[in-house]
């Protein structure tokens, strides 16, 4: 990993500082910064043009998973996306809290961002939860073992059925954000501040993209690759492409009227003219699904007190009906099967190596020279890095005395992340079809490879 793995070892100890500018969606952003023609052909699709799924041609099992893409479409579609919809407009799930002012620990930002919608709208103390401004209760660190460095890798595929023990402050291994330092911190209303286009450009978007792929998480020939390396690069892959989408599900169409609206080209480009893309997508989507649906006793049990006792026993449902839902687990019961992995005797050192990784990852969002782009990307970064805790550092033998603790950023992470990637795999159901028709029945031109 060289130079970023050294220059994570200095992460944290800069100093704060407020950003006079900012931007729009997780590194989000970062992929409109690949040059789009000028004569950029927008299109406004019918419903009936929209529904020509005959012509898809993604079938079968989705790779290292236990479902097949037509039923991943359509539990999202007919249960998954509605739940999620509505979930993430709940008060508990609507405040996410932040830290948006910090310096780049790997080199000095000089990102732009040129439009008014870059900025993040920040809530007012009397606007968030009040039950959010209260100390963590339940178990300390103290209480919990650390499993980085532990001999024994064996994943376990259960949770203690007596899950919830109160929120706590607790570090994740997999991430670099210290949760815990609420001083430097704020909350955000997700609501108030979509993840669209903002038209951040600049070299050190693609500077973030290099050193994700190239540094923490790069491609591998076919003979070289273990299988946990390979889930890592389809997880960011997966992200990555998740993030192309929402970019081109609401892209400022006309900046002078400031009309929003489908790029269809973009999508096109971006992603599904590399079905890789595509298929890490899913791939993601079943991941962070799994994640879900292992902690389940834990989410349904967890206290989801905004000092709204209606909204929190609606929030309490429908978490109930996500994980505990009776179509998916007839349908496809274990989206991914993570016992798998950490077979072999390199197995602790291969997790600390891997964590190492994805912490720099985490890392990097701290370089994103936007706003919203930072708000986003720091957000699912932590969600993909709670679905990475809640699978691989519960250890089998000894999940007993180390029951899993989440944080309730963390929880909110988690079901925001799951809710994108489901508005991604809906989108690109929905508009695939109809994209690929309209671009293929325009002149070609020279592809333009761009790495994910």
């Amino acid at each position: 990993m060289g130079k970023m793995e050294a220059a994570g070892n200095g992460i944290g100890g800069g100093r704060c500082r407020r950003w006079g500018w900012a931007a729009a969606a997780l590194f989000s952003v970062l992929i409109a910064t690949a040059v789009i023609p000028r004569r950029a052909f927008f299109f406004r699709i019918s419903k009936q043009a929209c529904e020509l799924a005959d012509s898809r041609k993604y079938t079968g099992i989705v790779e290292d998973c236990a479902c097949g893409y037509e039923t991943v479409d359509s539990l999202n579609k007919e249960v998954l996306h509605p739940i999620l919809q509505e979930l993430v407009a709940t008060p508990f799930f609507r405040y996410f809290k932040v830290k948006l002012w910090c310096d780049c620990p790997f080199w000095p930002d000089d990102g732009m961002c040129r439009l008014r919608d870059c900025s993040v709208c920040e809530c007012p103390d009397n606007e968030f939860p009040e039950p959010f401004k209260k100390p963590f209760a339940g178990l300390s660190a103290d209480d919990l073992i650390c499993q980085e460095g532990k001999p024994e890798a064996v994943v376990d595929r259960t949770l203690d059925r007596k899950a919830f023990r109160g929120w706590v402050e607790i570090d994740n291994p997999w991430t670099n954000d210290d949760e815990t330092d609420n001083a430097e911190m704020t909350y955000v209303n997700l609501q108030l501040n979509p993840e669209r286009y903002t038209g951040y450009v600049g070299p050190s978007t693609r500077r973030i993209w290099d050193a994700v792929y190239t540094e923490n998480c790069p491609r591998y020939s076919s003979g070289e690759i273990c299988p946990e390396k390979r889930v890592l690069y389809k997880l960011i892959s997966g992200l990555h492409a998740s993030i192309s989408v929402h970019i081109a599900s609401d892209y400022l169409l006309d900046e002078a009227t400031n009309m929003w609206g489908q790029n269809l080209e973009l999508l096109y480009e971006r992603v599904l003219r590399y079905p890789d893309r595509v298929r890490n997508l899913y791939f993601t989507f079943l991941f962070v699904l799994r994640a879900a649906t292992k902690a389940a006793d834990y989410l349904e049990q967890a206290e989801y007190s905004t000092g709204n006792p209606d909204e929190d026993l609606k929030t309490q449902s429908l978490v109930r009906q996500l994980v505990y839902n009776p179509e998916l687990q007839a349908a496809c019961p274990v989206p991914y099967d993570e016992a798998k992995l950490w077979q072999g005797e390199s197995s602790p050192e291969l997790k600390q190596q891997i964590q190492k990784q994805f912490r720099n990852i985490s890392a990097l969002m701290d370089c994103v020279g936007c706003e919203k782009c930072r708000l986003w990307g720091k957000l699912q970064v932590l969600g993909l890095g709670t679905a990475l805790k809640i699978l691989f550092s519960v250890n089998g033998q000894n999940h007993l005395n180390q029951p899993l603790q989440l944080q309730r950023n963390e929880v909110i992470a988690l079901v925001n992340l799951l809710n994108r990637l489901s508005e991604s795999v809906n989108f690109v159901r929905e508009m695939g079809p109809s994209a690929e028709n309209i671009m293929e029945r325009r002149p070609s031109s020279p592809a333009r490879k761009t790495p994910l």
